[in-house]
């Protein structure tokens, strides 16, 4: 019998693409997405769900239950991104990728504990960042709200365990996605003592996220996770030195690493 499988955010960029590869391999696959449009161009099926309304997230996965009588696998990868110096950024649009990228991945997970619980099985996976790992710099809200949900998952994970259901997450580095444009980008002001530092990061952001890999590899990177018996809690997938500046971190003092990150940055 196929695997039921949630993907939330799937309408575009790294969730599309797994949400297409494991369809492809035979997974019955139900993405989702806060506006549904042109179904006919997916090959799985889109289902309207957003992660700040509790009640679209129930009913999704009602849905999803009433038809297949299960729920195999969540991938909570519905998220935003967002970049500004934290003195400029306004406190609503903090806690607003907060209630994106950490609330309402802990509510997808909260709806679909329950029926994974009822069938003593269950796989949760978590998109995260790279960039939750440090704090970097114009980014820093971004990188909290990922290194949030990596600490949530290793604590729900131990919870869980007991029932019969494995979480993990998967952190991607920089891919080839629409991420950008969906971003809240806080204004470069003109009066702002960050100016010019943050502009000159801005350009380097798209830079880095318009040369980033292509979206299948975390397509095969979930694809493997499902098909590992005992996965492990953190996944990490990215360029080598993405990768590597995750292994300085936990090797060199603070201000030596510090110093490396505002090298990179022009800082």
């Amino acid at each position: 019998m196929s695997k039921v499988v949630l993907i939330t955010g799937a309408s575009s960029g790294i969730g599309k693409s797994i949400a297409t590869f494991l369809s492809e391999k035979g997974y019955k696959v139900y993405g989702t997405s806060r506006n549904p449009k042109n179904t006919e161009n997916f090959s799985f099926t889109l289902i309207a769900l957003d992660v700040l309304k509790v009640d679209t997230i129930n009913s999704a996965i009602d849905l999803i239950i009433q038809k297949e009588g299960r729920l195999d696998i969540l991938v909570n990868n519905a998220g935003m991104g967002i970049t500004g110096p934290i003195e400029d950024t306004p406190t609503d649009e903090m806690r607003a990728v907060f209630n994106t990228n950490l609330f309402g991945a802990i509510d997808v997970m909260k709806a679909a504990l329950p029926q994974m619980r009822k069938q003593n099985s269950g796989l949760i996976i978590n998109v995260t960042s790279i960039a939750g790992y440090m704090g970097l710099p114009f980014r820093g809200l971004y990188s909290a709200t990922k290194g949030a949900l990596e600490t949530i998952t290793e604590a729900t994970s131990m919870e869980v365990k007991p029932f019969g259901i494995k979480v993990t997450c998967v952190a991607p580095g920089d891919f080839a996605t629409n991420i950008a444009a969906g971003r809240y980008h806080t204004p470069v002001f003109e009066t702002s003592a960050y100016k010019e530092n943050y502009q000159a990061n801005l350009n380097l952001m798209d830079a880095h996220v318009s040369g980033g890999m292509d979206p299948i590899e975390m397509a095969n990177a979930i694809f493997k996770i499902i098909n590992t018996k005992n996965p492990k809690i953190h996944y990490k997938v990215g360029g080598f030195m993405e990768k590597f500046s995750i292994v300085l971190k936990r090797i060199l003092p603070d201000r030596m690493y510090e110093k490396i990150l505002m090298n990179h940055y022009k800082l």
